[in-house]
């Protein structure tokens, strides 16, 4: 797995505005920006990350993966 890969899975599942994804190639960090996080506490927000990944997961093909979840609004007042 790498950074590529990773984030065009996670952009193949989860309509984004902002995606960015780096790490060692076990440990991963991203910062995801979506519409579909409106109305939604962090821990639904990190559900529908995890959802993308499906089976890679559980399969440890991704060990770990932290990350940031913004919708655009919360997104356009960070990067002003």
């Amino acid at each position: 797995m790498n950074a590529d890969l990773l984030q065009s899975i996670i952009a193949a599942g989860l309509q984004c505005e902002h995606l960015a994804v780096e790490g060692d190639g076990r440990h991963w960090y991203a910062t995801v920006v979506s519409a579909e996080f409106e109305g939604k506490r962090l821990l639904a927000r990190q559900r529908l990350v995890y959802a993308t990944l499906g089976e890679r997961i559980k399969t440890d093909e991704v060990h770990a993966l932290s990350m940031k979840t913004f919708t655009p609004a919360e997104w356009a007042t960070k990067a002003a």
